[in-house]
């Protein structure tokens, strides 16, 4: 593979006062939708390192959210790619990717979600971190021959903010016209579309593409924080990054009848170099509400 590395800071403004073990270090990040822009500030700011964009390689050919690449594989595995090949083209022993996932809400399936991962990989220590946000988004479709119908659902969509994806007759038309942006070209589209179509029907849908929707671009943002306090958080017996909760234990006892309940009582805290465990009581809660409690409220 041939690639090309884009610098992101200069060493000179990395904040001096981090001394931690990615302080001064390059990571390479393999993108070609704009991740950069928010992945960057966040590492830099909290790590001291100095992230830097690959290109070279079309990401979209491992899937799209369109549905005419599919992608292979998990979520993780599918940033771990991404990450390995990023490594590949730069050279760099670090290296970092996102995935993004969209579906139901997990708590009652209404309305549309997202769940970013951005995994971090140290060849040098043979570890490897994963950083994840999710939250409500914007993942809204409709089929269509009407054009103010469209135009109302676009404005709904949060158009032109976030663009969206025209294609006829239905959601798995492969003439696909992605990233409009601008009314006029939204209108165009549509009308070709509609052209195009047997039964003149339009199917719109959100371009979730990351540079395409800034909402997407948000929840990144915060799986870059979460990354980062991972990082940041260094194992008691040996001083690896990434001591971080790997399990959970349910049991909080309940506020009025004091039996278990299902709810978190403690997390278990485990490094990836060494055998180091701890567990951790909650700090913020000593009881379950008793409306948790399988006693108090089967």
């Amino acid at each position: 593979m041939v690639g090309r590395v884009l610098s992101g800071s200069a060493p000179a403004d990395f904040p001096s006062h981090l001394a931690g073990p990615y302080a001064f270090r390059r990571l390479a990040l393999l993108t070609q939708h704009g991740k950069e822009r928010v992945i960057g500030p966040v590492l830099e700011a909290a790590l001291g390192c100095r992230v830097e964009r690959v290109s070279g390689f079309d990401t979209d050919t491992l899937g799209t959210f369109t549905r005419d690449i599919p992608r292979a594989g998990t979520q993780v595995e599918a940033a771990r790619r991404k990450a390995r090949i990023g490594m590949e083209l730069s050279g760099l022993s670090l290296g970092l990717a996102s995935e993004g996932s969209f579906g139901p809400d997990p708590m009652a399936g209404l309305f549309p979600w997202n769940v970013e991962l951005l995994v971090f990989i140290d060849d040098e220590r043979g570890i490897e971190v994963t950083g994840m946000a999710q939250q409500a988004t914007r993942f809204a479709h409709l089929l269509t021959h009407d054009w103010q119908q469209a135009a109302q659902f676009a404005r709904q969509a949060g158009f032109p903010e976030h663009h969206l994806v025209v294609r006829p007759q239905g959601q798995d038309d492969p003439r696909i016209e992605k990233g409009l942006a601008t009314w006029t070209a939204l209108e165009a589209a549509f009308h070709r579309a509609r052209a195009r179509a047997e039964y003149s029907q339009v199917f719109l849908e959100n371009d979730v593409r990351a540079h395409a929707h800034p909402t997407r671009m948000d929840v990144i943002r915060l799986a870059a924080e979460d990354l980062a306090a991972k990082l940041n958080s260094p194992c008691p017996a040996c001083g690896a990054p990434g001591f971080w909760v790997v399990e959970r234990l349910r049991g909080l006892p309940c506020g009025d009848c004091g039996a278990p309940t299902r709810e978190i009582r403690a997390d278990i805290y485990g490094c990836l170099e060494c055998a180091r465990r701890e567990t951790r009581e909650r700090a913020d809660v000593e009881h379950a509400d008793p409306g948790r409690c399988d006693y108090c409220n089967p």
